[in-house]
């Protein structure tokens, strides 16, 4: 029996209570989406203190959203099983301390298994305020709390990088780059009290089965073509980067004959018979590493090619987030009028951007202004705003209700891993050019990789869905479920 199910039902919280727990879920993934962006800015600067070269700046990134990505569904799981607020708890409370490990490791090995530790405990933190406020708030309440999530995460994603540089750059007490990580001590201290206080209790469902094969060979998919990707470029094409790789791909087989044959599987087989939702997740998956992989060489360039400080390049980045959350707000306008030709034509702007940018990257080389970047920045964080707020939820619109759950925790998970896979193979294509024609060269390679994954993007567009889950549902006089994008709670550009 699910006894969380039971005792519990929406409006049963007050007014107060569910502005709360708002509240709570809110501080839980603005921590999610600092930690996710922070590096980009900080990576040149932990690098010359503890050394470990490009193979830690790839790392950096890989590892949390890896671990995040690898175990975002089994956390949703996990929360049904043994309650909500419970693993709430459990997350907000192993992510503070991960982080605190962060601030204060004196090695890249130290760093990057802190770094692991918060990625996982965040799988277990994320998934549970969505669940919480699904299961205890009225549909108001819901359309109050989806209306505030994207400001807010906007706020924390333009805001979480410059706070980043400016701490880097004032080196409090000598802190540095840890300074970053140690401000979660202060988040995470208050928001797992608050959450001890103000989130309901529920008892969870002691029948729900919980694929652990599945998401060990997921975890050894991930780990095995991130591993031999990064050492491959790193240190060369030996042995063991080629077997890792040769693991990885051996692990994706076997999780997808898994799927196939579980009680109770991660991703229903039957979902793949849905071409809309394949190709949305091979095009989440391919855009999404796409970005993220690009907006992470772009701080680099201007810390290692331009020279700007960490403050100063989190500044002249800032246009990008300004775009994506400008661009989020008003796509969720028009999703409903456009459908998938609303994606195509956020493409088509990206395309524009990434164009404009190398343009100037072939022209005027390290010689070019910050002030000169911020033209094309902003038109490629509207373009990508367009696509990230949309994407998901048109990929959801041939679904079945019974499918939704598993549909939205997939493409969730995907969006994770396309940022560990994106942060790591783009850096490679950054560092194998710097290390062939410098810094500009390397510019101008990046941005048409990424440039072409736009284009293949442009045509798996035709393949999506017309139109999304939401407008379908209340066509149809049901209840839409809550979009993927604001469910899924973290940026892809980490």
């Amino acid at each position: 029996m699910d006894t969380s199910r039971s005792e519990t039902k929406p409006g049963s919280l007050s007014a107060r209570a569910m502005w709360a727990v708002l509240a709570v879920a809110i501080i839980a993934d603005v921590m999610d989406l600092l930690d996710a962006t922070v590096t980009n800015i900080a990576a040149p600067s932990i690098v010359r203190d503890l050394g470990g070269g490009e193979t830690l700046i790839k790392w950096l990134g890989s590892s949390y959203a890896l671990a995040l990505g690898v175990l975002l569904v089994m956390g949703g799981r996990l929360g049904d099983r043994y309650g909500q607020r419970r693993l709430f708890l459990v997350g907000i409370a192993g992510f503070t301390l991960a982080s605190l490990a962060c601030g204060l490791s004196v090695d890249p090995v130290m760093l990057i298994t802190a770094r692991l530790c918060q990625g996982a405990f965040g799988a277990l933190l994320i998934p549970q305020g969505m669940a919480i406020m699904m299961a205890h708030f009225t549909r108001e309440m819901m359309d109050k709390a989806f209306s505030l999530f994207g400001p807010a995460l906007g706020l924390a994603m333009v805001g979480g990088p410059i706070l980043a540089g400016f701490l880097i750059d004032a080196n409090i007490a000598g802190t540095g780059w840890r300074a970053m990580f140690l401000i979660n001590i202060v988040l995470g201290t208050v928001g797992f009290a608050a959450a001890l206080r103000v989130l309901p209790r529920d008892a969870g469902d002691k029948s729900v089965v919980l694929d652990g094969l599945g998401a060990g060979l997921l975890a050894m998919t991930m780990f095995g073509l991130l591993f031999g990707l990064i050492e491959g470029s790193s240190s060369g094409w030996t042995a063991l980067p080629v077997v890792s790789i040769a693991v990885g791909l051996l692990g994706f087989i076997a999780f997808c004959f898994r799927q196939k044959t579980a009680e109770n599987p991660l991703i229903k087989p039957s979902l793949l018979a849905h071409r809309g939702f394949t190709s949305g997740l091979v095009m989440g998956l391919a855009f999404f590493a796409a970005v993220s992989g690009l907006f992470y060489v772009i701080a680099l360039f201007m810390q290692l090619g331009l020279g700007l400080t960490p403050a100063h390049a989190a500044l002249s980045l800032a246009p990008v987030a300004v775009g994506i959350v400008a661009a989020s707000v008003i796509a969720m306008k028009l999703i409903a009028r456009l459908g998938r030709t609303l994606i195509f034509c956020g493409l088509l702007i990206s395309l524009a951007g990434i164009g404009w940018l190398l343009a100037l990257v072939l022209g005027r080389g390290t010689s070019v202004g910050p002030w000169s970047l911020a033209p094309p920045l902003l038109t490629m964080g509207v373009g990508m705003g367009t696509c990230l707020g949309t994407l998901f939820d048109i990929a959801l619109g041939d679904v079945r209700a019974d499918e939704a759950g598993s549909a939205s925790g997939a493409l969730s998970a995907v969006q994770q891993l396309a940022g560990a896979i994106g942060a790591a193979a783009v850096t490679t294509v950054y560092f194998r050019s710097v290390a062939r024609s410098g810094q500009a060269h390397a510019m101008a390679v990046s941005l048409i990789v990424v440039g072409a994954v736009a284009v293949l993007c442009c045509g798996l567009v035709w393949l999506l869905p017309r139109a999304a889950r939401l407008e379908r549902d209340e066509a149809g006089g049901h209840a839409p479920e809550a979009p993927a994008a604001a469910a899924s709670g973290s940026s892809s550009l980490g």
